[in-house]
């Protein structure tokens, strides 16, 4: 197994590559950094044109740039020490998922970078197979696409995507909790970004004067419903309210949030919900209190 180095931009231009030396003759790069191609069918039976589709981003939340893989080669058990950060362990005990793969060769970054296996591993299964029909044309098929999109990770992947011009009856997604799981519904999604303007002061002259973004910020938090509304206490087709990044200083600070739902309205009511906490008002002498 070779393995590679690459950002966003060098897997689109490899993909693309990869899939026209394959035989897709119609592989190709539009400029919205969106990669398509066709796996020709090979029988004469009607049949529906699927799609295969993954995303290429990955998560912004750490970097992604010059990764540097291990391979855990035929891992048999117990934590993974991450080399470049030995205080970086995937340990066993809190990832059961670990014991599946057994007698497997495992991949990790190196604990500097993201991995990126989101969704870099849907693209590597997409290719793949579409490598593995090109050489086996005794397995009959109707016409496959296959799409690479961009922007995923914060919810624009398919802004420009051609749906009309794609011409598929189905899609299947190659991104999910690993295999043998077949998603067929999935959520809606939006962002908001909550802001609070402090006042800053020389701290040895502030009192009366200072507003600490940073407080607000936190007391607005601790008003969050803490067993409900959340990822961590909510399952299968329950929305929630999920603040994923804080920034602050004593003169501003912002939370920034994912809300999910399954339903427009329910999104509606989740960001109501966050809006309403916001004009309520936070007295810090009483909280502090």
């Amino acid at each position: 197994m070779t393995i590679k180095r690459f950002a966003d931009d060098e897997l689109r231009a490899m993909s693309d590559a990869e899939l026209k030396a394959m035989g897709l003759r119609d592989a190709h790069l539009d400029e919205h950094g969106y990669v398509y191609a066709t796996i020709p069918a090979n029988t004469e039976k009607q049949v529906p044109v699927i799609c295969f589709c993954s995303h290429m981003d990955t998560s912004p939340d750490c970097s992604g740039k010059d990764v540097r893989p291990q391979v855990v080669r035929n891992y048999r058990g117990g934590d993974i020490v991450l080399p470049a950060d030995p205080t970086q362990v995937i340990r066993a005990a809190e990832q059961p998922a670990l014991a599946d793969q057994i007698g497997h060769d495992i991949i990790t970054s190196d604990g500097t970078t993201l991995l990126g296996a989101d969704n870099k591993a849907g693209v590597a299964e997409i290719v793949a197979a579409a490598e593995f029909l090109i050489a086996h044309p005794e397995i009959p098929h109707g016409a496959i696409r296959v799409g690479f999109t961009p922007d995923e990770e914060v919810g624009g992947g398919t802004t420009y995507f051609d749906v009309k011009r794609f011409g598929a009856a189905f899609a299947y997604t190659m991104d999910g909790a690993g295999r043998g799981t077949l998603e067929t519904e999935t959520f809606s999604a939006d962002s908001m970004i909550v802001t609070f303007q402090g006042r800053n002061t020389h701290p040895g002259f502030a009192k009366g004067k200072m507003v600490n973004a940073i407080k607000v910020a936190a007391e607005f938090l601790r008003r969050l419903p803490l067993t409900s509304l959340s990822p961590e206490t909510t399952e299968l087709r329950d929305g929630f309210v999920h603040p994923y990044a804080l920034e602050g200083a004593v003169d501003r600070a912002s939370v920034k949030f994912i809300i999910r739902d399954f339903s427009t309205p329910g999104l509606e009511k989740k960001e109501a919900l966050v809006e309403k906490l916001v004009l309520l008002g936070i007295d810090l002498g009483e909280a502090a209190a």
